[in-house]
């Protein structure tokens, strides 16, 4: 048996008996244990975990990029700070479903190269508006994952929610982050930006579209 393979047993005996944390890629421990609420390959509704992985992994991945846009232009101004802080906490996200990606065996989408350039240029585009831009493309990807994060939690609590039960923390505690951003957005004047409610507008509408393609694709 390859290496590759002996990994993917271990990890799958792991998942099943619920004995101990399943494995990363890289052989590091994952924080969640899902297999304390019964949450196994075997008994989950896969088509529903995966579309939901996949594209908040994907979700995750953009907000990096654009915030690494927004720190290109901002990062040695004064909003730079700000900005930083909220960027630490969305790679904590991604973190968390790269790892979940391995555990559940999910396939990334196929549009990650995409969602790469967009993202930056997404990022990198509306602070060169300046902070209130760049605050105003914060308050509206933010508002609009949560949202997402919210159709999900109603869509698992339809689903045995015990059976989902840590999978519904995670995406809970990073809603709750995503909004705070949102908050921390208004805060430092994005409704201040140049035409903010159709800057606003276009934006979500692309992150209505990215998250369609992204649970598909």
């Amino acid at each position: 048996m390859s290496c590759a393979r002996a990994l993917a047993a271990c990890c799958l005996w792991r998942l099943r008996t619920g004995a101990l944390q399943p494995l990363s890629a890289y052989g590091r421990r994952i924080s969640v244990r899902f297999c304390s609420s019964g949450m196994t390959l075997d008994n989950i509704n896969r088509e529903a975990v995966d579309r939901i992985i996949r594209v908040d992994h994907a979700g995750e991945y953009g907000a990096n990029r654009i915030y690494a846009g927004q720190m290109a232009v901002l990062g040695r101004t004064s909003i730079g700070p700000v900005i930083q802080k909220m960027w630490d906490q969305e790679k904590d996200h991604l973190k968390k479903f790269n790892e979940l990606m391995v555990a559940f065996r999910v396939r990334p989408t196929v549009l990650m190269p995409f969602w790469n350039v967009v993202g930056f240029a997404l990022g990198a585009g509306t602070a060169l508006l300046g902070k209130e831009g760049a605050m105003a493309c914060t308050v509206a990807v933010e508002e609009s994952i949560a949202h997402h994060y919210n159709n999900q939690i109603r869509t698992l609590m339809e689903k045995e929610p015990e059976k989902y039960e840590e999978l519904l923390q995670v995406i809970k505690k990073f809603r709750d982050e995503e909004l705070e951003h949102h908050d921390i957005g208004l805060e430092h004047d994005a409704e201040l930006a140049p035409a903010y409610v159709v800057l606003k507008s276009v934006i979500q509408a692309g992150c209505k579209v990215a998250i369609y393609l992204s649970e598909r694709l």
